[in-house]
């Protein structure tokens, strides 16, 4: 397919967001063209390598200037009934959440000059990452220059605030979201079921994230009492990734007389909280935090574990995992996984399959799993081998990539 696709997201180059990267990555191996147009440019320390030719390229808009006013002058003059009846939507529809009204009025003047960007460059779809801002803008996008948009929602961005989701709904070309978890919580909310809604899972690179048969996992480590058990998790340090009860769950095992050793990945507002409580609970020489990785690091920290724990809980403010691509990731690593039974997670992780599902929140039952795999190679190796099976099957991102630029060109008009 030859064509030009915009692409909207919340922040570029965002480090933990590695499924939006991914997607663009395999979207362009087919042909397609992207412009890239985020609403704030991360000030990410750490990139992924290969997210830099997209920040090259990136339209970084500010939030007003001399050419936006311009852009917005020549919207009115064009079409004052629709640039009014646009604005007035908007706000009307936002009214009553203070983060989607002020967020509306924060992103209007960039969105409207990037309205005009995006037909300028020829763009003949926009695909917006999360139902919030990013879906909003490719609503206002639609209405103000006729460019058919569609969204993905993932995970929070669906379950905290839905203002103006189902109005998103209605007049997006068509809609994504990577569980069937998330497609009943579409059809909860607007009276579903949606015609316009398809589930297309976050895909990985299988490739990247691969199989080794003779990594040392495969060699029966497990036997030799010399050599921990290597447990690991990724994920932005916050509670709704739940580290605190993995810490909990390490705590149990080390105190039963396991050897066993944690890398923890990734860094956000909980980490000293976290650091803190391995050493209140006498295992800060088990348990390393070594902050952000890249996709190519963290696939190397994979292939060096055990197994890959995802002890994700909803938070008190509603936040909570769509399904989590560090799953599909190191499944095709050959890692069995320990998670939470939540949200999509169980159409990834099948209980006693693919690996182990523990309920949200208890540090117990995340030892119990734990041990257990300690123990049985065979039993690590069979449900790795399974994941990876499923992974290639339903996760790859060429093969996802391909169903999502289909329905860039041949989704009906709403």
């Amino acid at each position: 397919m030859s064509a030009t696709v915009g692409y909207v997201m919340s922040r570029f180059p965002k480090l933990t967001e590695t499924f939006i990267l991914t997607e663009m990555l395999a979207v362009e191996a087919t042909g397609v063209r992207i412009e890239l147009f985020p609403l704030l440019r991360e000030g990410a320390r750490t990139v992924h390598p290969e997210a830099l030719p997209f920040v090259e390229r990136a339209h970084y808009l500010p939030f007003l200037s001399p050419a936006i006013l311009a852009s917005h002058l020549a919207l009115f003059a064009a079409g004052p009934r629709r640039y009014l009846g646009t604005l007035a939507t908007v706000l009307r529809g936002t009214w009553g959440s203070a983060n989607f009204f002020f967020g509306a009025l924060g992103i209007w003047p960039k969105v409207g000059h990037a309205a005009r960007l995006m037909r300028a460059a020829g763009v003949e779809h926009v695909h917006c990452h999360f139902a919030t801002h990013p879906a909003l803008a490719g609503f206002v996008i639609q209405r103000l220059v006729g460019i058919p948009f569609s969204f993905t929602a993932h995970g929070s961005d669906l379950h905290v605030d839905r203002t103006m989701l189902c109005a998103k709904v209605r007049e997006a070309r068509f809609v994504v979201t990577v569980s069937e978890s998330n497609r009943e919580v579409f059809n909860q909310e607007c009276g579903g079921p949606i015609a316009n809604l398809e589930v297309i899972r976050c895909g990985i690179d299988t490739a990247l994230f691969a199989a080794n048969d003779a990594r040392p996992s495969a060699i029966d480590v497990a036997d030799d009492a010399e050599a921990p058990f290597r447990i690991l998790m990724v994920g932005t340090l916050h509670e709704v990734k739940g580290q605190a009860h993995l810490i909990e769950a390490l705590a149990r095992m080390v105190a039963a007389g396991p050897r066993v050793a944690c890398v923890i990945v990734g860094d956000g507002p909980d980490r000293d909280a976290l650091e803190r409580l391995a050493m209140h609970r006498s295992i800060a020489d088990r348990v390393t935090f070594v902050g952000r990785r890249t996709r190519a690091e963290v696939a190397a920290l994979m292939a060096d574990s055990d197994v890959l724990v995802v002890p994700s809980v909803p938070t008190r403010s509603g936040k909570r995992e769509g399904l989590p691509v560090v799953i599909a990731e190191a499944m095709g690593i050959g890692l069995p996984v320990v998670a939470s039974r939540l949200a999509g997670i169980p159409e990834i992780v099948i209980d006693g399959e693919t690996g182990y599902l523990t309920p949200p929140g208890d540090p117990a039952a995340i030892a119990v799993s734990l041990e257990r795999l300690r123990r049985d190679t065979g039993t690590r190796h069979r449900l790795g081998r399974a994941g990876r099976a499923l992974v290639e099957r339903d996760y790859d991102m060429h093969r996802n990539a391909a169903v999502l630029v289909r329905r860039f060109s041949t989704a009906p008009v709403p």
